[in-house]
């Protein structure tokens, strides 16, 4: 297993339409434990294969270390090939950050429960429902597959006031704690 460079928000690859997994190989399996193994590094709650320069449609999470004391909890979970089929429910605000958008938080609304197809680590094929951060974390990390990244739903307003922080990112006046790799 291996631990791997983030790229950060101005790399093109976080703009790009990923590309489906035909079949679960033993490369697939080694990018799996490496994300996972990357994400935990980072301290992060998931990770998206465009994360770390992969245009690949897939994501690991894990978000027990955020869900509140009534959610139900599922450790790592794996998210192959993810379609979120159904949005439930009324758009919920929260705090949201990014591994390639360091020491950025800003408020994002999003449905509180969605519906997703995918296929888990073992490719087998399931239909879920989540609530709460479990649905958070899978929306933020979905949209990453395609091109899309919490910064966009902000206002005008909001993104203008992340401006000098995004240029602190491209000028890698940054510092963390895990490995990027600004494109600026």
């Amino acid at each position: 297993m291996s631990i791997l460079p983030i790229v950060t928000y101005n790399d093109s690859v976080l703009r790009d339409k990923t590309e489906p997994i035909s079949e679960l190989t033993e490369e697939v399996s080694e990018l799996i434990e490496d994300m996972i193994e990357t994400m935990y590094n980072s301290d992060g709650v998931g990770l998206a294969a465009p994360q770390i320069g992969k245009s690949l449609k897939i994501f690991v999470m894990d978000g027990d270390p955020v869900v509140e004391d009534e959610e139900e909890k599922h450790g790592v979970m794996v998210f192959i090939n993810p379609e979120i089929v159904e949005k439930k429910g009324k758009n919920i605000p929260m705090d949201e950050g990014c591994l390639s958008i360091p020491e950025v938080r800003e408020k994002v609304f999003r449905p509180e429960t969605i519906v997703i197809k995918y296929r888990d680590k073992d490719f087998s094929e399931k239909v879920e429902e989540f609530s709460g951060w479990i649905a958070r974390i899978i929306q933020h990390e979905n949209d990453h597959l395609n091109g899309i990244l919490f910064i966009d739903y902000l206002s005008s307003f909001r993104k203008r006031m992340v401006k000098s922080d995004l240029e602190q990112i491209d000028l890698g006046n940054i510092e963390v704690e895990y490995p990027i790799v600004s494109r600026g």
